[in-house]
């Protein structure tokens, strides 16, 4: 069974996004961490650390039961420079 998640916050502090259950549980992800293991390049470290920034809820789900390369694959918006 999934356990809900009640609160969730970015802590700038220590880089982590804490988050805390309906049953009283907390866990806290090392936002620098999943960056260096799934980021592929700068857009798709922009795009998570704007998941962290404004969604951290969806973020914290997107880590523990989805597929976070997926999720970067299809949302990523490229940009190249121009010269």
């Amino acid at each position: 069974m999934e356990k809900k998640v009640i609160s969730c916050a970015f802590n700038i502090d220590t880089a982590c996004v804490e988050a805390k259950y309906a049953d009283g549980s907390m866990i806290s992800i090392d936002c620098i961490l999943v960056e260096a293991e799934v980021a592929r390049n700068i857009f798709e470290s922009n795009e998570l650390e704007w998941l962290v920034n404004n969604v951290p809820i969806e973020y914290v789900n997107l880590l523990l039961h989805g597929d976070v390369r997926e999720y970067l694959r299809n949302v990523t918006e490229y940009h190249p420079f121009e010269n």
